[in-house]
């Protein structure tokens, strides 16, 4: 029997294929089922023309077989085979395939819907991973002589005619020993390990995949009160076959969505939302994605792992492909189907191409469609979603790409209202607005509790002026990557220039002597002293200077910088407070006790602000020394 070399660049090429290309050695089966799978495409294909073939649909089918002893599995179709030239193209030539060929000669609509997913004729030779040898039976549609192909690898292979009773194909595996890990190999030849690989890979293949599993059952003639158990093998099929996103909504309970949720996410709460998707046209795909009802416990971790399944013609390409959506729907779990992606030769990974992208916007698009939905339909949900995933959209805005994002993310935030006592929209606070009011306030702060308790507030408040409450600690970075809302500039209160939209403003006292004092007795700690125009009932506040906000030095603090992040500090101060009008009268009649007061007040007001102490043991002195 004449051995033959490998038509390609032999060693060098298979090495590479088997050792290189592919990242699991499981991905071998995956493999050798679309292949399966592909032959029995193509005489079903066949079957619509032909009368001859003498298959039904329901009758073709995909076998694994397992013998333990010997070290062999085998995966068996009854798909269209194969005939001595076809092996010596399609196995001896690597980097070939017939799958690919099949599908160019294929006219119109039928090829198009006929789901060959094998293109590049190198997913046989990941069995080598696995197998020392590997024998190919086969015996192809319309002949009566069958063919074995063998080969153990790089050193070639043989082609003899041998006997096959029907058409199809057989894949025998001569699985490798066990090396230094323990059933490295060995795992392939047992039950549940392979099942469980057909249920992770190869689930959706549109053809039942069947194999002997033990089944506990009584045994015949035993007792019936005392009955005896006996284990036999049967035929039983470990495949799907038609996905859940393949199947009318209408026709789908919410018990098996959950069910599906809970298997592909990890999770143990129920989907919030289920949004299904089917489209056609330049790029053909399904989802089936789904928002879940609570935040998942790593969601804020590095080892948080996004990104939705992605399926090419029912065969799991990847179990994470974080490329199809934008980081801030990174809580969306789901499933993308697609038989028009571009796929890698190892169909590992996924070439990051136009197809990809037109996917990727398209549910974009409608997941922001559906949040919207819920935000009309179902306001408490809604916020329930917010509680959840609010700082990730408004990620969206503040992240990259934010400013292409803003306008179509902006009306799905939502903030605490000072006057409403609830979550509102940026629109609802508009609409609320008094006509002679021409900016959105806001505040930053921990709560809403200590942001309703800031001394700014005071003045808008009398005013009957509504004041968002950014509780998160990005919201300011979003507001200000706005910029504007219906052409309402966005306002701080806690600014330095709060600018109120009043024609007349408070006569003030500017007490330029105790401005000067308060400056020179606490020198840098602040950029200036000034009297207030919007205190009331309050001695003194501290506000920022142009640029960084005091919720942003906080939020800056979190990370290493190379230079302290720090916001400009004006203490301003309410002339008409007693506490203030002590320190102008001590600052003649006792200096010391002047600059007490000054330091005093300037300690509060960084309470007020939510602000660190520089020295909280030299303020209790100070305090204690005031007691005296």
């Amino acid at each position: 029997m004449e051995r033959k070399e490998f038509k390609a660049e032999s060693k060098r090429l298979l090495d590479l294929m088997i050792n290189s290309i592919y990242t699991h050695k499981e991905i071998f089966l995956r493999e050798i089922i679309s292949n399966a799978s592909d032959a029995i495409d193509k005489l079903c294909y066949l079957s619509l023309t032909d009368d001859k073939v003498g298959i039904k649909r329901d009758e073709f089918a995909i076998r694994l077989v397992l013998d333990k002893e010997k070290r062999l599995l085998t995966v068996s179709d009854n798909g269209i085979g194969m005939d001595r030239e076809d092996l010596e193209n399609n196995l001896g030539v690597i980097a070939s395939s017939g799958s690919l060929k099949f599908r160019q000669e294929m006219d119109g609509d039928a090829g198009a819907d006929t789901d060959i997913i094998g293109q590049f004729g190198v997913g046989f030779y990941s069995a080598f991973m696995v197998a020392d040898e590997i024998t190919v039976i086969t015996r192809k549609y319309g002949q009566e002589q069958a063919w074995k192909w063998q080969s153990a690898g790089v050193d070639g292979y043989t082609i003899e005619p041998c006997e096959k009773e029907t058409v199809g194909t057989d894949i025998i595996m001569h699985i490798k020993e066990d090396g230094e890990e323990k059933d490295e190999y060995s795992q392939y030849l047992r039950e549940y390990p392979l099942q469980k690989l057909v249920k992770k890979y190869s689930d959706y293949i549109r053809y039942p995949i069947r194999m002997l599993r033990p089944t506990r059952r009584v045994k015949e003639g035993s007792d019936p009160e005392k009955p005896e158990y006996e284990y036999v093998d049967e035929m039983t099929t470990v495949n799907s076959m038609v996905p859940l996103w393949q199947r009318p909504r209408g026709e789908v309970t919410d018990e098996e969505y959950e069910k599906f949720y809970q298997s592909i996410a990890h999770a143990f709460d129920k989907p919030q939302r289920v949004i299904t998707a089917s489209v056609e046209g330049a790029v053909t795909y399904k989802a089936l994605l789904f928002i879940p009802s609570q935040r998942p416990m790593d969601f804020y971790s590095e080892g948080y792992e996004k990104g939705l399944q992605l399926y090419s013609a029912g065969v799991m390409i990847m179990d994470h492909c974080d490329a199809l959506l934008p980081d801030y729907l990174r809580f969306v779990r789901g499933v993308v189907d697609s038989p028009d992606l571009s796929l890698n030769i190892s169909r590992e990974l996924l070439q990051h191409d136009r197809q990809l992208k037109v996917i990727g916007n398209s549910l974009e698009k409608k997941l922001r469609a559906d949040l919207e939905k819920l935000l009309r339909d179902d306001r408490e949900g809604y916020e329930k979603f917010y509680e959840n995933f609010g700082h990730a959209i408004g990620f969206g805005i503040a992240g990259p790409d934010g400013l292409s994002r803003k306008e179509a993310l902006q009306d799905l935030l939502l903030f605490y209202s000072s006057t409403e006592k609830k979550l509102v929209t940026l629109r609802e606070y508009v609409d609320r607005m008094p006509e002679s009011q021409k900016y959105i306030y806001y505040a930053a702060g921990e709560s809403a509790a200590a942001i309703d308790h800031l001394p700014q507030t005071e003045l808008l408040k009398d005013k009957n002026y509504e004041i968002l409450y950014l509780t998160g600690e990005t919201d300011e970075f979003v507001l200000q990557m706005l910029g504007k809302y219906a052409d309402k500039e966005f306002r701080s209160i806690v600014d330095g220039e709060l600018d109120l939209g009043d024609e007349e403003e408070k006569v003030l006292d500017e007490k330029p002597e105790l401005m000067q004092f308060v400056k020179e007795t606490l020198g840098d700690k602040i950029k200036e002293a000034r009297a207030s125009r919007r205190l009331k009932t309050h001695p003194v506040c501290m506000t920022a200077g142009e640029g960084l906000s005091f919720e942003m030095e906080k939020y800056f603090k979190n990370f290493q910088m190379p230079t302290p992040v720090k916001a400009d500090r004006i203490l301003e101060l309410n002339t008409d407070h007693p506490a203030v009008q002590a320190m102008e009268a001590a600052m003649t009649s006792d200096r010391a006790k002047a600059e007490l007061y000054a330091k005093i007040l300037y300690d509060q007001a960084l309470l007020i602000a939510g602000l660190p102490l520089e020295d909280p043991s030299e303020y209790t002195d100070l305090v204690a020394e005031l007691m005296k």
